[in-house]
């Protein structure tokens, strides 16, 4: 993921004089009045677009791109068809727009069905509109940059509506605003708005080579950046330190931020990535079992053939490692690593 040029992107300075004419403003102020007043958002639905979900799983056509958003008009036809209420469509959510600020939401299908016959229409469904609805994890990694960002802000929206529909203090059924940016709940005035967890995540050097690890939950083979949730009261830095300490026994001499990504498991995290190193001498790894099956020190030969493996691996007989594909901020950090240990080895 081209993350380093997203940041690049994001520090560049628009000239004062062009502040005015700026799509990027334009888009922003908009997307905040959709989320601000009701009425807009309600009218930005009779001329937007809609992505579709089923069960929390994106529509793609059946080459693996996404499939296109449908206007309100096909959308209701295709409600009507399956015996569903239009009324469903005040479960989308808005996720973004157009530069023409043209409003993209999005739709589950799925969610509150019972599951006999949410999966039958699911089958259905995926007939009449000519493609597949995919688990999000093989999803995302079928899609483009652009489009996986997408169906992640989408997927992670529709699951936050789908787990909060009670009050925690009141008990009473909240109601969520038209675009779905927020939830509030009559009884007790609480507003509750999505939220994304911070983790963490560290590429570990010694000068020379760099730590990867891997769970017994991983695919074999794989091996990635060290990751870990901050707890309440920490710092980024106090985190970053401590997860080093947890998983591997090793303490930190200096780390610095690199990029940082939303990722949409377990449940919509904001994954902040960061290069660290230990000083000369303190580079014994000792593993915490209960959070890591393996871990090691590689050199930059060794991740540079990871990096080039298919992924995964057509064969994964042996010790064939391999490290996460280019979606992910690991493979960032792995890259950003790469770059600089050979851009070191040329000058010296």
């Amino acid at each position: 993921m081209s993350l380093s040029l997203i940041w690049r992107a994001a520090s560049w300075k628009v000239p004062q004089a062009c502040r005015h004419f700026s799509t990027y403003v334009s888009k922003m102020r908009y997307l905040f009045e959709l989320k601000e007043d009701d009425d807009v958002c309600r009218k930005a639905q009779k001329s937007g677009m809609f992505y579709l979900f089923h069960s929390l799983a994106p529509l793609l056509q059946k080459s693996g791109i996404l499939a296109p958003p449908l206007r309100i008009s096909e959308l209701e036809r295709i409600l009507g068809k399956f015996g569903q209420d239009t009324k469903k469509i005040e479960h989308s959510v808005l996720i973004g727009c157009s530069d023409q600020l043209e409003a993209w939401f999005a739709l589950d299908l799925g969610l509150g069905n019972p599951s006999s016959s949410g999966s039958l229409q699911k089958s259905e469904m995926e007939t009449e509109l000519q493609g597949s609805f995919i688990e999000l994890r093989k999803s995302l990694f079928q899609l483009n940059e652009k489009d996986a960002s997408l169906v992640a802000t989408a997927q992670a929206l529709l699951h936050w509506h789908d787990g909060h529909q009670f009050c925690s203090k009141s008990g009473q059924p909240t109601q969520k605003n038209v675009a779905g940016n927020k939830r509030v709940c009559p009884s007790s005035k609480m507003v509750y708005y999505p939220q994304m967890s911070p983790v963490v995540i560290i590429l570990v050097s010694d000068g020379t080579r760099c730590l990867l690890a891997r769970q017994s939950s991983f695919p074999k083979g794989l091996y990635s950046a060290l990751s870990g949730f901050c707890d309440v009261g920490e710092t980024l830095e106090e985190t970053v330190r401590r997860e080093v300490a947890e998983e591997v026994g090793l303490e930190l001499e200096s780390l610095h931020y690199s990029a940082s990504q939303h990722w949409p498991f377990p449940n919509s995290c904001l994954m902040i990535a960061c290069h660290a190193t230990v000083g000369p001498g303190q580079t014994e790894i000792h593993i915490n079992s209960q959070e890591l099956e393996a871990a090691s020190w590689f050199s930059l030969e060794e991740v540079i053939t990871a990096l080039q493996r298919k992924i995964p691996p057509a064969s994964q007989q042996g010790s064939t490692v391999w490290v996460p594909p280019k979606l992910a901020i690991a493979h960032h950090l792995i890259c950003e690593w790469v770059q600089k240990q050979s851009s070191s080895s040329s000058l010296s």
